[in-house]
């Protein structure tokens, strides 16, 4: 099994630094993910709070961290599409593209705050048709040296994009989401996906992920992968990686009721929330180094990939932090997943 690392940049300055240094510090992770064998990093697009707007371009991350690194696939987890205009984020991702020396994945998704919309002035209710229209729109512009275009939001004739990316005909292409509707819709494209644990459970995970195989097997898409973002901390002893976990959870999950409501899921800054049946299920894992292999193992059993993704840097947690728990992550946990 593959394993990424992603970060939805919860960014705590009292904990964290300034903006300058935490930048500072996701490259540096980007760096150790590299040399400890991972296979990929990935940066999520956020706006306008506290829950990732830190990060509200993945394309500029991407290219700090292509210029200090030369081997570990760099991505999006993800643009959100609707949001911008599609040549725009064709441009940027080229270079992106580009700059790495071919080894962009690029994840899109609608987005899940409401606030971005709010504030950018865009109708919500339009965002799915922009997307899918807006993800035909950048493939186009990548795969094709002059191309038009005719569709319900954006009309050209003869564009050119400079720059196109290295990868041909486009780099790889990875949806976000959990619902049937949108997973059927990469299956039929051919992209691969994204999923999460946290929030999802695993019959509505495994529900999407299996209506976005039976479309792919449809169309005739093979060798796709299910990539699936779980948080972890890896501790030396049990009660301190519980201790440290769960309280970065909780700030998590506090920010992120900020950005956004979830009126039929009980967060962990909530009474009630159920932290045994999270870890009982892979939707959160940390622990010792044994614990978390059991941990991956539950979510392999519950949820449906091909690729893990890890959230090591989540909720606040402290850089050094991070890095302990991601070097105790590639001497101890990675091995059992090869």
């Amino acid at each position: 099994m593959r394993v990424h690392a992603n970060v939805l940049a919860t960014y705590f300055p009292e904990r964290n630094g300034a903006p300058a240094d935490f930048y500072q510090q996701l490259l540096a992770q980007v760096e150790l993910a590299e040399q400890l064998g991972l296979d990929g990093f990935w940066f999520t697009e956020h706006h306008f709070v506290q829950y990732g707007g830190t990060v509200p371009n993945p394309a500029n991350m991407i290219s700090a961290a292509a210029a200090r690194t030369s081997r570990i696939r760099l991505g999006s987890c993800i643009s959100i599409l609707p949001l911008h205009h599609p040549l725009q984020v064709a441009e940027d991702y080229a270079m992106a593209d580009l700059i790495s020396g071919g080894r962009l994945e690029f994840g899109i998704g609608l987005g899940n705050t409401e606030r971005d919309y709010v504030v950018l002035q865009l109708d919500r209710a339009q965002s799915r048709r922009r997307y899918q229209e807006g993800a035909d729109l950048i493939v186009k512009a990548w795969a094709n040296p002059c191309f038009s275009h005719d569709g319900e939001f954006w009309q050209m004739n003869d564009v050119e994009l400079h720059p196109r990316p290295v990868q041909r005909p486009h780099p790889p292409i990875w949806v976000a989401g959990t619902s049937e509707e949108g997973l059927s819709w990469a299956g039929r494209k051919g992209y691969h996906i994204m999923t999460v644990a946290h929030p999802h459970t695993p019959e509505t995970q495994r529900a999407g992920v299996a209506a976005w195989r039976q479309a792919s097997a449809e169309c005739g898409h093979e060798g796709r992968h299910c990539q699936h973002h779980a948080r972890i901390f890896v501790g030396e002893n049990r009660q301190q990686a519980r201790e440290t976990a769960e309280a970065a959870i909780t700030r998590y999950d506090g920010t992120s009721s900020v950005a956004h409501q979830r009126p039929r899921q009980i967060l962990a800054n909530q009474p009630g929330y159920d932290w045994p049946g999270m870890e009982r299920t892979g939707r959160n894992i940390y622990g010792t180094p044994d614990e978390c292999i059991a941990g991956i193992r539950r979510a392999q059993a519950n949820y449906d990939f091909d690729v893990f993704g890890a959230t090591f840097n989540f909720g606040g947690l402290q850089h050094e932090e991070i890095v302990r728990s991601m070097r105790l992550f590639a001497k101890e946990v990675l091995p059992a997943l090869s």
